[in-house]
Protein backbone atom coordinates (compact mmCIF):
# COMPACT_ATOMS: atom_id res chain seq x y z
CA UNK A 1 0.00 0.00 0.00
CA UNK A 2 1.46 3.77 -0.68
CA UNK A 3 2.51 5.61 2.19
CA UNK A 4 -0.14 8.47 1.23
CA UNK A 5 -3.05 5.76 2.12
CA UNK A 6 -1.27 5.27 5.27
CA UNK A 7 -0.82 8.52 6.09
CA UNK A 8 -5.27 8.77 5.77
CA UNK A 9 -5.16 5.92 7.96
CA UNK A 10 -3.43 7.79 10.60
CA UNK A 11 -5.42 10.66 10.41
CA UNK A 12 -8.59 8.83 10.98
CA UNK A 13 -6.97 7.01 13.93
CA UNK A 14 -5.74 10.74 14.98
CA UNK A 15 -9.39 11.81 14.78
CA UNK A 16 -10.51 9.11 17.01
CA UNK A 17 -8.00 9.30 19.52
CA UNK A 18 -9.01 12.83 19.98
CA UNK A 19 -12.21 12.44 20.14
CA UNK A 20 -12.16 9.40 23.00
CA UNK A 21 -9.64 11.80 25.23
CA UNK A 22 -11.98 14.91 24.76
CA UNK A 23 -15.21 12.77 25.68
CA UNK A 24 -13.60 10.77 28.41
CA UNK A 25 -12.37 14.10 30.10
CA UNK A 26 -15.63 15.89 29.23
CA UNK A 27 -16.92 12.28 31.50
CA UNK A 28 -14.60 13.13 33.97
CA UNK A 29 -15.40 16.80 35.15
CA UNK A 30 -18.75 17.02 34.41
CA UNK A 31 -22.23 15.34 35.67
CA UNK A 32 -24.64 14.47 33.35
CA UNK A 33 -26.26 17.52 32.73
CA UNK A 34 -23.79 20.28 34.00
CA UNK A 35 -23.61 23.46 32.02
CA UNK A 36 -20.10 25.23 32.07
CA UNK A 37 -20.64 28.61 30.15
CA UNK A 38 -17.42 28.92 28.13
CA UNK A 39 -18.80 32.43 25.79
CA UNK A 40 -21.82 33.50 27.86
CA UNK A 41 -24.70 33.71 24.98
CA UNK A 42 -22.79 31.29 22.85
CA UNK A 43 -21.15 28.61 23.86
CA UNK A 44 -21.22 25.79 26.77
CA UNK A 45 -19.38 22.51 27.89
CA UNK A 46 -22.39 20.00 29.42
CA UNK A 47 -22.32 17.00 29.50
CA UNK A 48 -24.88 14.65 27.43
CA UNK A 49 -25.67 11.15 25.87
CA UNK A 50 -27.22 10.48 22.33
CA UNK A 51 -28.89 7.42 21.99
CA UNK A 52 -29.53 7.95 18.65
CA UNK A 53 -28.07 10.02 15.13
CA UNK A 54 -27.06 13.33 14.64
CA UNK A 55 -29.59 15.90 16.06
CA UNK A 56 -30.79 13.04 18.01
CA UNK A 57 -32.51 11.83 15.39
CA UNK A 58 -34.19 8.30 16.86
CA UNK A 59 -33.10 8.92 19.82
CA UNK A 60 -36.28 7.34 21.54
CA UNK A 61 -36.65 4.56 18.78
CA UNK A 62 -36.32 1.82 21.56
CA UNK A 63 -32.82 1.05 20.87
CA UNK A 64 -32.26 -0.93 17.90
CA UNK A 65 -30.78 2.26 16.37
CA UNK A 66 -27.84 1.54 18.26
CA UNK A 67 -27.18 -1.58 16.14
CA UNK A 68 -28.05 -0.08 13.00
CA UNK A 69 -26.02 3.12 13.34
CA UNK A 70 -22.61 0.98 14.60
CA UNK A 71 -23.65 -1.14 11.19
CA UNK A 72 -23.78 1.79 9.38
CA UNK A 73 -20.73 3.53 10.19
CA UNK A 74 -18.64 0.39 9.96
CA UNK A 75 -19.94 -0.62 6.47
CA UNK A 76 -19.06 3.14 5.54
CA UNK A 77 -15.73 2.67 7.19
CA UNK A 78 -15.12 0.07 5.03
CA UNK A 79 -16.38 1.41 2.01
CA UNK A 80 -14.02 4.72 2.66
CA UNK A 81 -11.04 2.56 3.24
CA UNK A 82 -11.26 0.65 0.01
CA UNK A 83 -12.18 4.37 -1.89
CA UNK A 84 -9.17 5.65 0.28
CA UNK A 85 -6.83 2.88 -1.73
CA UNK A 86 -8.07 4.03 -5.15
CA UNK A 87 -7.91 7.88 -4.40
CA UNK A 88 -5.53 8.28 -1.72
CA UNK A 89 -3.43 11.11 -4.37
CA UNK A 90 -6.67 13.31 -3.84
CA UNK A 91 -5.70 15.37 -1.38
CA UNK A 92 -8.63 17.59 -0.35
CA UNK A 93 -10.91 14.19 -1.10
CA UNK A 94 -8.86 11.75 0.80
CA UNK A 95 -8.49 14.37 3.96
CA UNK A 96 -12.47 14.89 3.48
CA UNK A 97 -13.43 11.13 3.78
CA UNK A 98 -10.24 10.33 6.77
CA UNK A 99 -12.41 12.78 8.49
CA UNK A 100 -15.57 11.08 8.33
CA UNK A 101 -14.35 7.55 9.12
CA UNK A 102 -12.47 9.21 12.23
CA UNK A 103 -15.87 10.51 13.36
CA UNK A 104 -17.86 7.82 12.74
CA UNK A 105 -15.75 5.09 14.05
CA UNK A 106 -15.18 7.57 17.14
CA UNK A 107 -19.14 7.45 17.57
CA UNK A 108 -19.24 4.20 17.20
CA UNK A 109 -16.42 3.22 20.19
CA UNK A 110 -19.26 5.03 22.46
CA UNK A 111 -21.94 3.15 20.95
CA UNK A 112 -20.96 -0.52 21.14
CA UNK A 113 -18.92 0.70 24.69
CA UNK A 114 -22.48 2.56 26.31
CA UNK A 115 -25.16 2.66 24.10
CA UNK A 116 -25.13 6.39 23.63
CA UNK A 117 -22.75 8.55 21.96
CA UNK A 118 -20.93 11.36 24.28
CA UNK A 119 -21.90 14.75 23.77
CA UNK A 120 -20.46 17.91 25.74
CA UNK A 121 -20.31 21.00 22.62
CA UNK A 122 -23.21 23.18 23.24
CA UNK A 123 -23.73 26.36 20.78
CA UNK A 124 -26.64 28.72 21.58
CA UNK A 125 -28.00 32.18 21.19
CA UNK A 126 -30.83 33.42 23.83
CA UNK A 127 -33.72 30.51 24.00
CA UNK A 128 -31.95 29.14 20.60
CA UNK A 129 -30.02 26.20 21.34
CA UNK A 130 -27.79 23.64 18.47
CA UNK A 131 -27.80 20.03 19.51
CA UNK A 132 -25.22 19.29 21.87
CA UNK A 133 -21.85 17.55 19.85
CA UNK A 134 -18.42 16.20 20.07
CA UNK A 135 -15.35 16.05 18.06
CA UNK A 136 -16.26 13.55 15.84
CA UNK A 137 -19.84 15.07 14.60
CA UNK A 138 -17.52 17.74 13.98
CA UNK A 139 -14.81 15.73 11.64
CA UNK A 140 -17.61 14.52 10.05
CA UNK A 141 -19.65 18.07 9.07
CA UNK A 142 -16.01 19.46 8.37
CA UNK A 143 -15.25 15.66 6.04
CA UNK A 144 -18.92 16.75 4.31
CA UNK A 145 -18.26 20.08 3.80
CA UNK A 146 -15.03 19.32 2.05
CA UNK A 147 -16.02 16.81 -0.11
CA UNK A 148 -19.02 18.98 -1.14
CA UNK A 149 -16.42 21.34 -1.83
CA UNK A 150 -13.70 19.12 -3.91
CA UNK A 151 -16.96 18.31 -5.53
CA UNK A 152 -17.24 21.91 -6.66
CA UNK A 153 -13.38 21.99 -7.61
CA UNK A 154 -13.96 19.04 -9.86
CA UNK A 155 -16.34 20.22 -12.16
CA UNK A 156 -15.06 24.20 -12.63
CA UNK A 157 -11.46 22.49 -13.73
CA UNK A 158 -13.46 19.65 -15.71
Amino acid sequence: MPKRFWQWIALAVVVIALDQLTKHAAEAAFAYGDVLPVIPGFFNLTLAYNPGAAFSFLADAGGWQRHFFTVLALGVSVFIVLTLRKHHGQTMFALALSLIMGGALGNVIDRVLFGHVIDFIQLYYRNWYYPAFNLADSAICVGAALMVWDSFRKKESA
